[in-house]
């Protein structure tokens, strides 16, 4: 196109907000100046749409074989960027209303007029005040524009400053309909003239536009640099395994196969569709503190970020595309987590991916478990922080337990003892040490399934209330533990008990010795064979919990509680032990307690005094 020719120019001053809008555009809205040219190739690919739509009832708009594509043309002599577009193309007072105001792109009219738009058509093509963005890369910006049907072409031409110029072309007809815009560029941002870096960028945020974008360097042919094809839009039918594998990996940088996928399109209320992966290894990224999703956000298959966390954090390894078609491109691009659209779009493509899940463990277990293995500790963060899904979550969760493995909670309660009313599991840094943790002992020998939870994120999704089909979950490390009313297994009834040390006199010789060191010392309901163990109370986190919190000084150790076993030998020792201060019944008290945070994986306090009172018990028993 050409702005040769042209009537006197007629200037005209920029809508009273777009000298500040210009501002915020160049200064706060985008962190990176490449945005530019998405929101120019978007405006272009929206125009094409128009005319493709407005063509279905007007053929004569589009000549015969003329085709519908968006052309770059670098030019480093000139220091010019042009984007050309074939789409509807606009006359003067669309000139001025879309580029010389915003009253019809990114302000709260904007948003309301798509919103009552039923399929959203009448407002295709119209430009948004991303336009404004390529103010940040050029000094001056003409725009050539002869609207599809019509046979004036007018030239808008600004500097970005208190307004722009409008004039017409002698002959609008030498002008093909349709839109150019030339980009006069400054110093700093030459690098766009530079072939590979427009074809990193189109690759990178509008390469499934599916109108073909040229690149046309110098005198040769222009070649296609946009593959065209939103495979998210296309028919399940129309697609095999190696296609969904082929987008998986463009799409999440992935050199694994998928485990499963999500592939479907809602209509109704809002319109998008939905192209979801979970793949089988975990991604590098999986436990960043941020806990950033990595589905991108695409409208109208244009690319809008992938920072837009469309699923709950703990969803965060799904890899993929969510394409709307309701949601405006417009301003505030950057701040559509806040979108009340997309916040509908959220919440039900999670229950999907999370239905998805169910079906899955249902008719694939195997499959099922591969995702479980890579990201059942991500999946388990939702049972706190889901609400909505906790029971859903719960049910899908696959446990390590004194039964077997890969167990879940439906097959728990299924096997559940004569008069047992809740779900036990114990929490701890190994799963190792859990297996032999003295906590399990009453459990044991009443033949009580136990879920043994080694994982760091157990120590925080239990410590909300849980209950599954009715039976509430408790941890054996706090809190009385009755098991009384369940059975013991037959084999263990023949095996003669030794007598019990006096519940009150050993108690408080215990008490005495520690002090301070423990918050109260009780007779054990938990322990068979094992002289003691360490317990939370109550109220309050679990006892791995807190052990946690402290590692991380996020919180003060509340004093354990000291159960013992007043049936073991070295329990019973303590009424015939010298009570003195610092005699054998000290000793005595202080391993029980030593011993018993070994056992939980911690250190002794003081560890040079535990292994002076060890070696002394020892050449005692000599």
């Amino acid at each position: 196109m050409t702005t040769t020719d042209t009537a006197a120019p007629v200037s005209q001053p920029f809508q009273a907000e777009v000298a500040e809008l210009l501002n915020l555009m160049v200064h706060s809205v985008y962190s990176e100046t490449d945005i530019f040219l998405r929101e120019l190739v978007s405006n272009a690919s929206d125009a094409c749409d128009k005319l493709r739509y407005e063509a279905i009832a007007n053929p004569q708009l589009v000549p015969d074989g003329q085709t519908q594509n968006i052309t770059i043309i670098p030019d480093k002599e000139a220091n010019t960027l042009t984007i050309v577009d074939t789409g509807i193309g606009m006359d003067r007072q669309e000139l001025i209303d879309n580029l010389g105001t915003i009253a019809k792109s990114g302000t709260k009219s904007f948003l309301s007029r798509l919103t009552e738009a039923k399929d959203g058509a009448g407002l295709i093509g119209q430009f948004g005040v991303g336009f404004y963005a390529a103010f940040m890369v050029a000094e001056k910006i003409i725009v050539t524009s002869r609207r599809a049907g019509t046979h004036d072409a007018f030239t808008w031409t600004s500097t970005g400053g208190a307004g722009f110029e409008i004039a017409q072309l002698n002959d609008g007809m030498s002008v093909p309909a349709g839109t150019s815009i030339e980009l006069q560029l400054k110093d700093d941002a030459k690098k766009y003239l530079e072939s590979w870096e427009i074809e990193r960028i189109v690759t990178s945020y509008s390469d499934n536009i599916q109108f073909p974008i040229l690149l046309k360097d110098g005198d040769g042919e222009p070649k296609q640099i946009n593959s065209a094809s939103a495979l998210w839009q296309r028919s399940k039918s129309e697609l095999t395994p190696e296609d969904y594998s082929k987008a998986y990996k463009s799409i999440a940088n992935a050199y694994d196969e998928p485990a499963m996928t999500v592939h479907y399109r809602a209509e109704g209320r809002y319109s998008y569709a939905v192209l979801l992966f979970a793949p089988e290894s975990k991604p590098f990224d999986l436990f960043e503190p941020e806990r950033k999703g990595r589905v991108k956000l695409y409208v109208r298959r244009v690319f809008i970020t992938d920072d837009a966390d469309l699923l709950p954090s703990y969803l965060r390894f799904i890899r993929g595309v969510i394409d709307a078609e309701d949601l405006p491109l417009n301003l505030s691009r950057e701040m559509l987590q806040n979108n009340p659209q997309l916040a509908q779009i959220k919440k039900a493509v999670a229950t999907r991916v999370i239905g998805e899940f169910e079906t899955l463990a249902e008719k694939d277990a195997e499959t099922f478990t591969k995702i479980w293995d890579a990201f059942g500790p991500v999946l388990k963060e939702g049972i706190y922080e889901d609400f909505e899904r906790r029971e859903k979550l719960l049910a899908l969760s696959r446990f390590t337990t004194t039964s077997g493995e890969k167990r879940t909670l439906k097959q728990y309660v299924a096997d559940l003892k004569p008069n047992q009313t809740e779900i036990y599991y114990l929490a701890g840094d190994s799963l190792d040490r859990l297996k032999s943790n003295p906590k399990l002992e009453a459990a044991k020998s009443r033949g009580i399934e136990v879920l043994l939870l080694s994982d760091a994120v157990d120590a925080f999704w239990t410590s909300a209330p849980l209950e599954f089909d009715g039976k509430p979950l408790k941890s054996l490390s706090q809190g009385e533990i009755n098991l009384d009313l369940i059975p013991e297994v037959e084999a263990d009834k023949d095996e003669p008990k030794p007598d019990a040390a006096d519940e009150a006199s050993t108690i408080a010789v215990i008490k005495e010795a520690l002090g301070e060191r423990v918050s109260d010392v009780k007779a054990s309901t938990r322990l068979t064979s094992s002289a003691s163990c360490l317990v939370a109370g109550g109220r309050g986190p679990d006892r791995e919990l807190e052990r946690m919190l402290a590692m991380q000084n996020r919180g003060s150790a509340t004093k354990p509680i000291l159960e013992i076993n007043l049936r073991h030998p070295l329990v019973t020792k303590i009424a015939s032990a010298d009570k003195a201060v610092g005699g054998e019944a000290a000793d005595i008290a202080f391993l029980l307690l030593e011993q018993a945070q070994i056992l939980d994986g911690e250190l002794p306090e003081d560890p040079a005094a535990f292994a002076t009172r060890l070696n002394r018990l020892v050449l005692r028993g000599l």
